[in-house]
């Protein structure tokens, strides 16, 4: 299943990560793991966010992908599911029966 990751990071642990240099290497860890379609890094509400599009094949990998946003840049994690264009279009057919 696509799914939108959102990391809103916190400040202070995010500016000690920054500081160390260890920020570049989480983000990579991540997008070693997860195999984005699309990362994009922003500041939403005042803090460091950054926004995963990937495929979410088993749940059981959350914990995997979550943890160490949680642990080393206190961070607030949200997934959601997403759908592309055509996959927004088949669910819709559906709703009027043509699929």
């Amino acid at each position: 299943m696509r799914m939108l990751l959102k990391v809103e990071m916190d400040t202070a642990a995010s500016n000690e990560a920054i500081r160390q240099g260890s920020i570049p290497g989480l983000m990579q860890e991540t997008i070693a793991r997860i195999h984005p379609e699309a990362a994009f890094f922003t500041v939403e509400d005042g803090c460091r966010t950054g926004y995963f599009f990937f495929d979410l094949t088993e749940t059981s990998d959350l914990p995997a992908i979550s943890e160490p946003f949680f642990m080393r840049l206190g961070a607030k994690i949200h997934y959601s599911p997403v759908m592309n264009p055509e996959e927004l279009a088949e669910g819709l057919s559906r709703l009027s029966g043509r699929s």
